[in-house]
């Protein structure tokens, strides 16, 4: 019997691809497809104003992944119904949005500060949820703890830049913070429960 070579493997998440793409994995969960709207909410990093080092990390060019509505002059709420209207275009295909805070570190405030603006994006009829960009080294056990009370009414993932496993790379980029740090804020983040994902540089 000729094998029919065009039958796609089986694999555990549905997907025909080798890997569980983040979009069908969330949409496995959840039930439909969620688009993240990013916001630029006026963070800064502690390696950009003085705290650990300044000019950021080498690589680092918010401009060039930031889209062009995001702007931290303009409120919170603006910035996701004009980041709606944006994806309405380019992605008809989302049934729900949720709320990425993405330029530099968005956890680098006081609680009380993050509260309010995570707040407001929730407030908001189309936004399921939270996105959160952040360094390992920005947060503690107070925030963690907020964003577990978050996540017991809507969707919150946390996004940690950890780069490298390596000390050594993780200096000469300028990142300010070492491997270990990633590793202690992610074992804090899972003991609460938390949803995480990882940046590295591959290389």
């Amino acid at each position: 019997m000729e094998e029919n070579i065009n039958i796609a493997p089986k694999y555990p998440w549905v997907s025909p691809r080798r890997y569980n793409a983040f979009s069908d994995s969330f949409k496995s969960v959840h039930g439909y497809r969620m688009q993240k709207v990013s916001i630029d909410a006026g963070f800064s990093c502690p390696n950009r104003d003085g705290t650990k080092g300044t000019g950021g990390c080498t690589y680092c060019n918010n401009r060039a992944f930031n889209p062009s509505y995001c702007n931290p002059e303009k409120p919170v709420i603006q910035q996701i119904n004009e980041g709606i209207e944006f994806h309405k275009r380019r992605y008809r295909r989302a049934e729900a949005y949720l709320a990425y805070f993405q330029a530099y570190s968005n956890t680098y405030a006081s609680p009380v500060i993050l509260r309010d603006l995570y707040t407001e994006a929730l407030k908001h009829k189309d936004i399921r949820g939270l996105v959160i960009s952040t360094r390992p080294d920005c947060v503690n056990d107070e925030i963690l703890d907020l964003l577990k009370e978050l996540s017991e009414h809507c969707i919150v993932l946390l996004e940690f830049g950890i780069e490298s496993c390596y000390d050594a790379t993780l200096a000469r980029i300028n990142r300010g913070h070492s491997f270990s740090d990633a590793v202690n804020a992610l074992e804090a983040s899972h003991s609460r429960g938390l949803d995480t994902g990882a940046h590295f540089i591959f290389g």
